[in-house]
Parts: structure tokens; sequence; C-alpha cells
């Protein structure tokens, strides 16, 4: 309405991006405006090949350009550790850390029964068959510290007990550098009963 069609259709793409607002989406489109056309190509590039490129791990679930994902065909690797995460942004952040030096497996989700989402509807059956073929000793459960989170580590808890596992479960609770005075009833709640001894 107040722009030439073009922009108008570059401005709703960029509102379908998360977090970004109509004001935002205006100041991104008129931004790519502005770029030098090489640029502008070489980004429309990039996307284009990363929508096309990549694929999940027929393994672990993580997103890769190579199947197996370079995590899964490392030999270095502690095969007998997994740790189950709700996305592959939750492997990057656990390998930012560099002292985690297991497998890993990506749910894609978390269990929702509020948004229709149940436990067939995450990557949790390739789970269980991995946990059959594998020599898996532990298994550790570090999905978010929200209601779908936790309700996603009970069931898979549940699941995987009889098997004898070991299943353990992230802390949770401060922040290093928070206050105490700052912190939710929950989030203290978790740091009290996360307490060890010194």
């Amino acid at each position: 309405m107040y722009y030439p069609e073009p922009i108008s259709k570059l401005v709703d793409s960029f509102t379908k991006l998360p977090g970004i607002g109509p004001k935002t989406a205006v100041r991104l489109a008129f931004f790519v405006l502005n770029m030098e056309e090489d640029d502008v190509l070489d980004f429309a590039k990039n996307l284009a090949n990363a929508k096309r490129e990549l694929t999940h791990c027929s393994v672990c679930g993580h997103i890769t350009d190579t199947d197996p994902c370079r995590i899964c065909d490392d030999r270095e690797r502690d095969g007998s550790i997994i740790c189950v995460v709700q996305d592959p942004k939750d492997v990057i952040a656990m390998e930012k850390m560099k002292d985690y030096q297991g497998k890993y497996h990506v749910l894609h989700g978390a269990i929702s029964p509020m948004d229709g989402i149940g436990p067939e509807d995450i990557n949790v059956p390739p789970l269980i068959e991995r946990l059959k073929d594998e020599e898996v000793k532990e298994l550790i459960l570090a999905t978010n510290p929200n209601v779908e989170g936790e309700a996603t580590a009970m069931y898979i808890s549940r699941l995987v007990k009889p098997s004898g596992i070991r299943i353990s479960r992230i802390a949770h609770g401060l922040p290093v550098g928070g206050d105490l005075e700052y912190a939710d009833e929950v989030t203290l709640s978790k740091a009290l009963e996360g307490r060890r001894d010194l």
C-alpha cells in the first residue's frame, strides 16, 4: 500500500523470520536496497545454498552438510555417552564449551500437549533405536528448563530407565554473576535442589 510491490514482498519475507516485526522488516528491506548488487546476489545465493545443501544427520539428527555429521563420524569422541538436546543450536552451544566429548541426539522439539506435539512428533523413536544398537552407558538429558523440556526429559527417562542405561539431567539454577534477589522462585528452587558439597 505504501511501498512499491517489490519492497512490500521483501518486507513480508523479513517478517516471516523470528523476532522480526514490521518496523525491523522495513529497516532490513531498505538496508538490502542500499547494498551493492554483488553483495545482495551473494546473500541470496548463500540463503539458497544453505537451504539446498544442509540436511539432518541420519544418526543424531544434527544439521549437517555431510551424512553422517562430523561429530557422529569422529572416532575420537566417546560413543558411550549421548547428550539429548532439543535443537541443532543446542549442539553448537555445547560444542562451544569444549568440555563435552560424547555424541548427541537432536529431538527437533519438545513434547507439548497444548500445541498438539506428542512423543511421536519429535525425534524420540530413532533415539530408542540407537540405544539398542550402540554401546551407550549414559544418556544426558539437556532439554530446556521449561515445562515442555521437563516433560520431554521425564518421558525419555521413563522410556529408557528399564534398559539399565544411566540417565542424568543437566543442572539448573542461578547463572554465574547473577544476584539471588533477581532470581524467580523456580530458578531458586532448582538451584537449591541441585546443590553439592564443597
